[in-house]
């Protein structure tokens, strides 16, 4: 009876989750006398991946730390603050790639920040206004996703073999162009979702 019980209140997992690679990131507000700011960071140009682009503070998740604590050590590290100058509002919703990845973001309020960054990682930070995400609608574009078999897929084990109708999906690609700086893709759709619970849950 008790096994029952239980797995009545358990968590659904995802099916599949192992094979995601799983990241934790930031969005940080700072609170000015002009208004609340969201900080992103540009990365460095000497970075491997993605250099160049805009994102949010936080990485890749490490054995044995919780998603906020991967976030916070990653933020204190690229910002070079400590973890206590964060506070934490709460988690945002989980964004999960089509190409093996899961995003893990939270919401946090950055206090006594100057401007510090990491060289190694970071170009410059970028403030932008909360406002600005509230009252700009994105620029959306539609991607198309589908299957790219093996050679040796055995079509003949499926109904219709080769000629097998496979679903295609699709992946919405977001724009937020501010100034003369583009936040868009993975970064974009976390700033919709978070934005959209700043102002449902009145954080702001």
């Amino acid at each position: 009876m008790r096994d029952k019980e239980t797995f009545s209140i358990r968590r659904p997992g995802i099916i599949g989750e192992e094979q995601f690679r799983q990241y934790a990131v930031l969005v940080p507000l700072i609170d000015t006398p002009e208004g609340t700011f969201l900080l992103f960071e540009k990365r460095s140009n000497n970075l491997r991946n993605q250099p160049g682009e805009i994102c949010l503070p936080g990485g890749k998740l490490e054995d044995g730390e919780s998603f906020q604590e991967c976030a916070l050590r990653e933020t204190a590290e690229e910002l070079l603050i400590s973890e206590q100058q964060i506070e934490v509002i709460g988690p945002g919703d989980i964004f999960i790639s089509p190409f093996n990845l899961m995003v893990h973001p939270f919401i946090g309020v950055l206090r006594d920040y100057h401007d510090t960054f990491s060289r190694d990682e970071v170009e410059e930070v970028i403030r932008i206004p909360l406002d600005f995400f509230r009252k700009q609608r994105p620029n959306k574009y539609e991607g198309t996703l589908k299957n790219e078999l093996p050679e040796d897929f055995p079509y003949d084990w499926i109904p219709g073999g080769i000629d097998y109708p496979w679903v295609k999906g699709t992946y919405e690609i977001l724009f937020y162009p501010y100034k003369n700086q583009i936040i868009w893709g993975m970064t974009a759709r976390i700033v919709h979702s978070v934005v959209h619970l700043i102002d449902q849950y009145k954080l702001r």
